[in-house]
């Protein structure tokens, strides 16, 4: 997404360097084991002694998996079909998962997304080893191309601040980019501050199909962006305070950037979006087109979601290119409520009629593709 200017941050750090050494924002501590019991860091997944098909590799951070990183588990997992089974800890690292490694699935084993966390701090302007920087896309912590990917239970984390970083304008910093089609995210969580989820595709004549369940996602800018088909349900969307701006708008919660021949964009349903942030401080949306793709036509439907008063209810969209108004693109509600929902100025408000919105569903958009829970 485009850069924002330099601002400090004063919100603390949020993800520690080690799991053992606690949690500060956002993160818990893996819970102390009672005395004498028997340690089990895959929980009921197994183990390498017993583990279910030679296709489940376990990873733990202090040796008893396979591998103790996530990249090297994905190195190994040549070809389709693998299960990583991922112990509790924060595993500081990038990770990419590339075309070829299709149906994988990843599964924190405690079955608490808090314990398991994968978190690097590269920015869009953090300078490459080897010349030049690396964008927004080679910023994200974790880069999932492959169709037919699943993760459950999991925490994806970009911790860079731009008040550690006074001199680098390109703040972006993603957390995950996900772009494989039949690709599904349960009780996952995505923090960051600008851009920290990527919900996009390999190509632009590609239609991605993506299924976020249950899962949280907090931010600043734009922080769910991206060309994909998605669908979130029953998630939540947290707007983060910056008390390094001087007045509002501090962000946007969606910044879809649908192709123009692709029907179907972001759905956002039965959800919630509330704010930690002053009353009315946040746009909900606003379209992004790409340079790359200056016939795009971003579109999002958010139904049947509780918006927070951290929402502009009078102006909940914006324009991020006056030439490419918001009114111009495909974004409409449908029987939200909340206070950050009311209608005082309709034309600012586009809303679907009950024949438009039996159109607007999960199984319209994922069409055949049925993830499971």
């Amino acid at each position: 997404m485009p850069s924002q200017p330099h601002v400090s941050l004063s919100r603390r750090k949020f993800l520690v360097t080690s799991a053992a050494a606690g949690a500060v924002v956002g993160l818990a501590a893996v819970p102390a084991r009672a005395a004498g019991t028997r340690p089990r860091p895959f929980g009921r997944y197994g183990s390498p002694a017993a583990r279910p098909d030679p296709k489940t590799l376990y990873v733990h951070p202090g040796g008893a998996g396979d591998f103790t990183t996530v990249r090297d588990a994905v190195a190994a997992a040549t070809g389709s079909g693998y299960t990583l089974v991922i112990a509790p800890g924060v595993y500081r690292q990038t990770v990419a998962v590339d075309p070829a490694r299709t149906e994988m699935t990843w599964i924190g084993a405690s079955e608490n997304p808090r314990d398991v966390v994968i978190v690097y701090d590269n920015a869009a302007g953090t300078p490459k080893p080897g010349g030049g920087t690396y964008g927004t896309t080679g910023s994200a912590t974790t880069t999932v191309q492959a169709d037919g990917f699943t993760a459950r239970w999991i925490t994806f984390a970009n911790d860079w601040l731009r008040a550690d970083h006074p001199g680098i304008t390109g703040t972006q910093a993603v957390a995950l980019k996900v772009q494989g089609d039949r690709s599904a995210f349960h009780h996952c969580r995505f923090l960051g501050h600008q851009d920290t989820l990527y919900a996009d595709s390999v190509a632009l004549g590609t239609f991605a199909r993506q299924y976020f369940a249950h899962c949280y996602a907090e931010g600043d800018v734009d922080f769910v962006f991206g060309r994909a088909t998605a669908v979130f349900e029953q998630c939540r969307f947290r707007t983060l305070n910056r008390t390094d701006l001087p007045a509002a708008p501090y962000g946007f919660v969606f910044a879809p950037s649908t192709a123009g021949a692709n029907p179907l964009g972001y759905l956002v349903t039965r959800s919630r979006v509330d704010s930690e942030a002053p009353d009315g401080y946040y746009k909900l949306a606003r379209p992004w087109v790409p340079s790359s793709d200056t016939t795009a036509r971003p579109m999002l439907t958010v139904r049947d979601t509780w918006l927070g008063p951290g929402i502009d209810a009078v102006a909940p969209y914006a324009n991020m290119s006056n030439d490419r108004p918001w009114q111009s693109m495909r974004f409409a509600e449908y029987r939200n409520t909340g206070p950050g929902a009311a209608v005082s100025v309709p034309e600012n408000r586009p809303r679907l009629s009950r024949a438009q919105a039996t159109l607007h569903t999960k199984e319209t958009y994922l069409g055949d593709w049925r993830p499971g829970a």
